[in-house]
């Protein structure tokens, strides 16, 4: 049960005494607005969990493609600590991407089956928990499933609601470097969240300090994010915090700055990471021409453009409206958060997000030029904050509506007629957006399910012929979501042929027109 759900009013615990009056300057009573039933709830939540299960199902049909081609040999023959090693002297320079992406490649074909459930269960689970926390923190409290239901709405449009959700989630080295990174980052706040003494704050500032550094060798994409978001706070920081948790909250982000910057500077100094630079021409002075920057802008305001007429994400502005109408106020708890700060941090978060939004676009356009607009795998870094800032503008217009809603006359076995009327619309939404997004699931499932059982003829075929001594067989290219295949745009791309002939101990692959 979520934190000081005891407390809510359940048709089973009907309370007897007529309902408080609103006190002058303060916030709506827990009593104001009744929530709905436990069944109306966990009704609610049953469907973008059902959905994300299905998700993480599918994930059983994921079979190696592109990068993965180079790394599964690369963990066989040499383990983890060579593919690390690899990617700090020669590759990129990143070594925590390196680290994860060792350790499902040490399990081979099912390290990569079971990627979609293990990050998937670990992301929802990270997010949970700060949702909880934070209600938590500011005074909140909501009956059972509540949080989960919000956690699971935010996963959904964050996971399924990309307009390539193979490469964004599916795909093991995309979802590694851009997807479980910035949930990764959220993790940090959880000490600090749940810090309730002085060396609980002390160990969070280390958490954050610790994190910071992982995140470098990480992302460079999530870094910059971070780096924004934890600088935004620091500037807001006397502007939305009580006194009292002023110098915690500082503290944290200060170790969280420190952090990212040795990571990153232990990535830009790396052997790999100037390679990288030199192979695609991606150093400061190409990155920040003014045809670069220009570029840049084009390309963020098209990804813009898809974000905001993308109608699935009104799923995470309905949790957020939902959130509002179903907790109540924790009374006697002392607020973190001064009375206009969260239209300040709404705001704030803004801009945030479109300064660290272009500043992802900048330093990626040198690799991906025009089409950096089709990288949909590097949105994500910052794709997780524009859900959230969705969420917090759905939970101040939850939190309006409830405050008017505590003004009207109530009705029996329900709340308001407004309270009612916008629950029942944001509920609608939610199931709107989960039924929606499960139609190209269903098809890109369809999709990985046909690639699958011939990925799986031709591994066999080819394993058998290589054991018998083969040393020059065919393949034939089977890509799923635009993924990358030996032979690709009719032939002219090789790549990753030599990675696919290591896999199976061939001196080199020839390009097929059908399956063996």
């Amino acid at each position: 049960m979520a934190a000081g759900a005891s407390s809510v009013i359940t048709p089973e615990q009907p309370d007897a005494r007529p309902p408080r009056r609103r006190e002058h300057g303060r916030g709506p009573s827990v009593r104001s607005v009744r929530p709905w039933p436990g069944y109306g709830v966990l009704g609610l939540l049953s469907l973008p969990l059902a959905l994300l299960g299905w998700a993480f199902w599918l994930g059983r049909q994921v079979r190696p493609s592109a990068d993965d081609w180079c790394f599964l040999p690369g963990v066989r023959d040499h383990g983890i600590t060579g593919l690390v090693g690899k990617f700090y002297l020669t590759d990129n320079g990143r070594l925590g991407n390196g680290l994860l992406v060792g350790v499902y490649a040490k399990f081979g074909v099912a390290g990569h089956q079971w990627f979609g459930l293990v990050s998937g269960v670990v992301m929802l689970g990270l997010l949970w928990a700060v949702t909880v926390l934070l209600l938590r923190l500011t005074g909140r409290t909501a009956p059972r499933g509540v949080p989960l239901f919000a956690a699971s709405m935010v996963t959904v449009v964050f996971l399924l609601a990309s307009p390539n959700t193979y490469k964004t989630f599916y795909w093991p080295a995309s979802s590694v470097s851009h997807t479980v990174a910035p949930v990764l980052a959220c993790a940090a706040a959880v000490p600090l969240l749940w810090a309730g003494s002085r060396r609980g704050r002390v160990v969070a500032a280390a958490c954050a300090l610790v994190v910071g550094v992982f995140l470098g060798t990480l992302s460079e994409e999530t870094s910059v994010v971070a780096l924004v978001v934890l600088t935004a706070l620091l500037l807001l920081n006397r502007r939305i915090l009580a006194p009292r948790v002023r110098a915690r909250a500082r503290a944290w982000c200060l170790a969280g700055v420190a952090g990212i910057v040795m990571g990153t500077l232990l990535l830009l100094t790396s052997p790999g990471s100037l390679n990288r630079r030199e192979r695609y021409d991606a150093g400061t002075g190409s990155m920040f021409a003014p045809e670069s920057l220009a570029g840049s802008l084009d390309g963020f305001l098209d990804i813009l453009g898809t974000l905001l007429t993308g109608w699935w994400y009104l799923g995470a502005l309905a949790a957020g409206v939902l959130l509002a109408l179903l907790t109540g106020d924790r009374e006697g708890r002392a607020p973190v958060l001064l009375p206009h700060s969260p239209l300040l941090l709404l705001g704030a978060g803004t801009v945030t997000f479109l300064v660290a939004g272009y500043v992802c676009t900048v330093i990626t356009y040198p690799l991906f030029g025009p089409h950096v607009v089709f990288a949909y795998r590097t949105w994500n870094d910052y794709l997780l904050l524009y859900v959230v800032l969705l969420t917090g503008a759905g939970a101040l217009l939850g939190r309006a509506l409830r405050g008017h809603a505590s003004r009207g006359h109530t009705f029996p076995g329900c709340a308001t007629r407004t309270g009612a009327v916008a629950t029942a619309a944001a509920a609608s939404m939610c199931v709107a957006v989960c039924v929606g997004l499960a139609f190209p699931l269903g098809e890109l499932g369809e999709s990985m399910r046909v690639r699958a059982e011939r990925w799986d003829h031709q591994d066999h075929w080819l394993r058998e012929r290589a054991a018998r001594g083969a040393r020059v067989l065919p393949y034939k290219p089977l890509s799923v979501s635009g993924m990358g295949e030996p032979f690709g745009h009719r032939g002219g791309k090789t790549w990753p042929a030599r990675c696919v002939a290591d896999y199976y101990h061939l001196k080199r692959i020839t390009r097929a027109e059908r399956l063996p």
